[in-house]
C-alpha cells in the first residue's frame, strides 16, 4: 500500500497535531503519523498571546477557552535562603497594553480538541502505526510504517519528539543534557482566589511555579532532586496539601491536591540544524528544556507558523528544499537564544557559587526597579522582535 502526500507530519503530540492542522488549512493534504500517546498528560501549558491568535485562526481557541485562565501577571519570588537574594518582581500585561499575556491550557483538554480537529478534518489521513523507517530523495519523503504502510510526501515536519525516529533517519544530530532535578506536576484548589497570577518561586532545587486555572484552581510545577521523588509521592495527601501551601507561602491559603502527581525528569536539547532535504523539526523534535519562563510550546508553535510559512514562500511543498533552507536559517536566533538563556536562569538558581548568585540576584533586582528594562524583557519574552511582528501580521480574531 503506497499513499501520496503534499505534507506527512510524524508525530501526534500537541505540536503534531497543531502542525497537521496547520497544513491541512492551506489546502495542502497531509497525512498525519499519530500513535496513540502511552499515558494521559496530567501537565497545563500557559500559551502566550502570540499562539493563542494561532489557534483562533486555526478555528479552535472558542472549544479551548472554557478550561483555560488567562494570565494577566507573572511574579518571581525569591524563595532561597541565599546571602544574595533578588526583591520581588511583577510583570503585568497591561504595562504593554495587552488584556493578558497568555492562557494558561490543561493539556489532555488541548490535546483532545487538537484530535478530534485532525479526525473531522477532510485535508488529513490519519495512519496510528508507528513510523519505523524514513528516508529522502530530491523529490520526496518516503516514511514506512509498523504495519507495512508506505506513505510518500513532498514535504515532511518531524514533531515525534526527543526521540525522534524521523529526525535520526534524515541525519540530524542533536546535543542533550541532563540536571539534577525532576519536575513534579500536579493540579491544586485553593482558598484565596489567584486574581489570574502565576507566581514562580525560585528555590536552591529549582522553579516551584504556580499558575491559574479556572475557579480557584491552580497547576503547579515543583523542581525537585531526583532523590527526593520518591519521599515525596509517598506522602498522605494532607501532608503533601500542608508542603505545597507551606512552600506557597499560604498566598492562596489552604490547598488540596486534586488527583495523581506525575513526575517528569528534566533535561535539554537542541538540533544541530532544524531541517535538512525536505525534512523540519518543529516542537521537541529541535529543541527542549525545563519549564521556565512559558516557552516551551509556545516556541513549537512559532517552528510550525515559521515552517508553513516558508513553504508558502518557496512556493508550495514541492520546493521543499529551499523551504528547508529558509526555515532553518530563520529558527536558528529564536531557538538558541531561547535553549540558552532558559539554561542560564536554570544553572543560576542551582549554583552555590556566590558570584552567580549576586549576578541573578541583580538582574532582577534591575528588572523590579528599572521600568523600560522591564517592559523589554517582557516583551522579548512574549516573542523576538515583538512588536515589529505584532504590527505586521493580519488580525487575528479577539481572544
Amino acid at each position: 500500500m503506497l499513499e501520496h502526500y503534499d505534507i506527512a507530519v510524524i508525530g501526534g503530540g500537541l505540536a503534531g497535531s497543531v502542525a497537521a492542522l496547520a497544513a491541512a488549512a492551506e489546502g495542502w493534504r497531509v497525512a498525519f503519523i499519530a500513535p496513540p500517546p502511552p499515558r494521559q498528560d496530567g501537565r497545563t501549558t500557559a500559551l502566550l498571546s502570540e499562539s493563542i491568535d494561532f489557534l483562533a485562526r486555526l478555528g479552535l481557541w472558542e472549544d479551548v477557552r472554557p478550561v483555560s485562565a488567562p494570565l494577566r501577571t507573572m511574579r518571581i519570588l525569591d524563595g532561597t535562603k541565599r546571602l544574595f537574594r533578588a526583591p520581588p518582581v511583577s510583570f503585568r500585561s497591561s504595562e504593554i497594553d495587552l488584556d493578558a499575556f497568555g492562557y494558561n491550557i490543561p493539556n489532555q483538554p488541548l490535546f483532545d480538541v487538537l484530535q478530534a480537529a485532525t479526525r473531522q478534518s477532510g485535508q488529513i489521513d490519519r495512519f496510528e502505526s508507528p513510523m519505523v523507517e524514513a528516508e529522502q530523495s530530491d523529490e520526496s519523503v518516503t516514511l514506512i510504517l509498523e504495519d507495512g504502510t508506505r506513505v510518500t510526501a513532498l514535504t515532511a515536519l518531524a514533531a515525534d519528539g526527543r526521540g525522534s525516529k524521523l529526525r535520526e533517519a534524515v541525519g540530524i544530530k542533536v546535543k542533550t543534557w541532563s540536571y539534577p532535578q525532576t519536575a513534579l506536576v500536579m493540579n491544586f484548589s485553593h482558598r484565596i482566589g489567584h486574581a489570574d497570577t502565576s507566581t514562580e518561586f525560585h528555590t536552591e532545587r529549582g522553579p516551584f511555579t504556580q499558575v491559574p486555572l479556572p475557579g480557584n484552581r491552580s497547576s503547579l510545577v515543583w523542581a525537585v532532586k531526583p532523590g527526593e521523588v520518591d519521599a515525596i509521592l509517598a506522602l498522605p495527601r494532607d501532608a503533601l496539601n500542608a508542603e505545597v501551601e507551606t512552600r506557597m507561602r499560604s498566598i492562596l491559603g489552604a490547598v488540596e491536591v486534586e488527583g495523581a502527581v506525575q513526575a517528569w525528569p528534566l533535561s535539554s536539547l537542541i538540533a544541530e540544524s532544524f531541517g535538512k532535504g525536505r525534512t523540519m523539526l518543529v516542537g521537541e523534535t529541535g529543541h527542549a528544556f525545563p519549564p521556565i519562563g512559558a516557552q516551551g510550546l509556545n516556541l513549537g508553535l512559532r517552528d510550525i507558523m515559521q515552517a508553513i510559512q516558508c513553504i508558502i514562500d518557496a512556493g508550495g511543498p514541492q520546493n521543499a528544499p529551499e523551504a528547508v533552507t529558509a526555515f532553518n536559517r530563520k529558527r536558528r536566533t529564536d531557538v538558541t537564544s531561547r535553549t540558552a538563556g532558559v539554561d542560564l536562569l536554570n544553572r543560576a538558581l542551582l549554583s552555590s557559587f556566590l558570584p552567580v548568585q549576586a549576578l541573578r540576584a541583580g538582574g532582577l533586582a534591575a528588572l523590579s526597579a528599572i521600568p523600560p528594562l522591564r517592559l523589554l524583557a517582557m516583551r522579548e519574552g512574549m516573542t523576538p522582535g515583538w512588536r515589529k511582528n505584532d504590527a505586521a501580521k493580519p488580525a487575528a480574531p479577539r481572544v
